[in-house]
């Protein structure tokens, strides 16, 4: 797994790192390395750099690669955010090792470089950016050298990938131990360039003790419960999903989340289909099944087979009291549900009924799938604290209150356990925005809830796997090619 540090995770990691025995200005001499590094294998010897400081550790960072890259023979110049005399413990140490000139951070200062590093602040900016140093932040987004960042590019809050008034915008981004989740959140990622995670000497061993739970959203996290056929095997071991399409005039949405399921390796995909639909959605299936199935009497029915143990519910089937009984009679018994689109607004005006119904259930069974403005509609209603806070805290707030996995759609897509897990996403192509990619994903979340995979691990994968079919069918897709996209996928997920 690729975990993630929020800006306290990383400061505990340093502090416990130091408890350990390694002094802090080492953390920060291979920090500047690091750069430095990443620097000399990108431009010439002999290139004009410009190191941007500033007060902190951050700054220290600085001091210490622009005395590397100029022992290395780069022409390096420092400009420095405040005054020397003010720079404490490693920084005031790192600062002490540079033997070059130090200026004053001015706007003009930055003429004629071919490279400024920005040393500003990094992952530990709290509070807006202000006065010269959004002034120098200006300057270095203005001329046109690139810039490398020093572990989170200036103005960007390391934890909720926010800008803080006034951001750097980075060509690359040289990070230290992990990534934050300001490197994948929006707008954080936008400003970081290329980034690359460097070993500052920090062991392993700290993530146990700091007990983490964000991780980037890649195969390594839920590979371990991913389903993969076996040979022995036969389709009623791959489960059987259940989607619930709404009227004859919106059946698209449900034939699209149907054979989304199907691709993503459920045994059996069934559309149960209003009797007035049941021609239209007919038709349009060929290897997913449909049955006609009208309110909830009939669902309920239908649903007594335990062997349908996994559906979906909510693309196209129309906001009102005939989708909160109909949602309602799915989340009865033990089968996995995927709640999406209109099978959370149809609750917003009486959000604790869902909450009441899902809260009985086991945690890993139930996955909600809202993008912002469902998450707004209903949550907020809910509990206005979901108001505040980034897209990571107010996925985390909703999964831990309602008691399921929360799954928030957008090019950062942010899924939260009810246990506090929570994964980030930065695989999707701009073009996945697209009508119908939304309902696609639930298709996969629950093709893979049917053949078992826990609802945390279920939405991660649905997730990752969505970005690569998009990916794979590139430029100009529609909804209609992700499905069929998935083959690819898999064929080089499972090698």
């Amino acid at each position: 797994m690729i975990d993630l540090l929020s800006t306290a995770e990383m400061a505990e990691a340093d502090r416990l790192t130091i408890a350990g025995g390694v002094p802090g200005i080492a953390l920060m001499e291979r920090a500047g390395g690091a750069v430095a590094d990443a620097i000399a294998a990108r431009y010439a010897i002999g290139s004009r750099i410009a190191v941007v400081a500033g007060p902190g550790n951050n700054g220290g960072d600085g001091f210490v690669t622009a005395r590397l890259l100029a022992e290395r023979g780069y022409s390096v110049q420092v400009f420095l955010l405040g005054e020397a005399g003010r720079l404490k413990g490693d920084a005031a140490l790192a600062a002490g090792r540079w033997k070059g000139p130090v200026a004053a951070a001015t706007p003009g200062a930055l003429a004629g470089f071919q490279v400024v590093v920005d040393a500003l602040f990094g992952a530990g900016l709290d509070r807006p950016v202000e006065g010269p140093a959004r002034t120098m932040i200006e300057a270095m987004n203005a001329g046109p050298a690139p810039v490398v960042a020093v572990d989170l590019p200036s103005g960007i809050n390391g934890s909720s990938g926010a800008v803080m008034g006034a951001a750097v915008k980075a060509a690359r981004t040289v990070t230290f131990f992990r990534k934050k989740p300001g490197h994948l959140l929006l707008p954080g990622r936008l400003h970081c360039g290329m980034i690359s995670v460097a070993d500052i000497g920090i062991p392993a061993s700290v993530l146990q003790r700091i007990g983490a739970k964000t991780f980037e959203n890649t195969p390594e996290l839920w590979r371990s419960s991913f389903p993969v056929p076996r040979t022995t095997g036969h389709k009623y071991d791959r489960g059987h999903a259940i989607v619930v399409s709404g009227p004859s005039w919106s059946t698209g949405a449900a034939r699209l989340a149907a054979r989304a399921a199907l691709r993503a390796g459920a045994g059996l995909v069934t559309i149960a289909s209003p009797r007035e639909a049941l021609a239209v959605n007919a038709a349009a299936s060929l290897a997913v099944m449909v049955r006609p199935v009208d309110g909830t009497r009939e669902l309920s029915a239908f649903l007594a087979d335990r062997r349908l143990n996994a559906l979906a519910i909510g693309p196209g089937a129309g906001v009102g009291e005939g989708t909160c009984e109909l949602v309602l009679a799915a989340l009865l018994g033990d089968r996995a549900v995927v709640l999406d689109a209109d099978a959370i607004t149809s609750f917003a005006g009486n959000p604790q009924r869902l909450a009441k119904a899902i809260a009985v259930r086991a945690a890993q069974t139930t996955i909600l799938t809202p993008h912002e403005g469902e998450f707004s509609r209903f949550f907020w209603a809910l509990d206005e604290r979901t108001k505040a806070g980034s897209k990571l805290e107010r996925a985390r707030l909703a999964a831990a209150m309602i008691g399921a996995t929360v799954l928030i759609k957008g090019g950062d897509t942010v899924v939260a356990a009810a246990d506090g897990r929570a994964s980030i996403a930065a695989n999707a192509p701009a073009y996945l925005a697209t009508a119908g990619a939304g309902d696609v994903l639930t298709g996969i979340a629950a093709g893979l809830l049917a053949q078992g995979m826990p609802a945390f691990e279920a939405a991660s994968a649905a997730v990752w796997l969505h970005g690569a079919a998009a990916t794979a069918a590139g430029p100009g897709l529609i909804s209609e090619d992700l499905p069929e996209a998935l083959p690819r996928v898999y064929g080089a997920l499972l090698g």
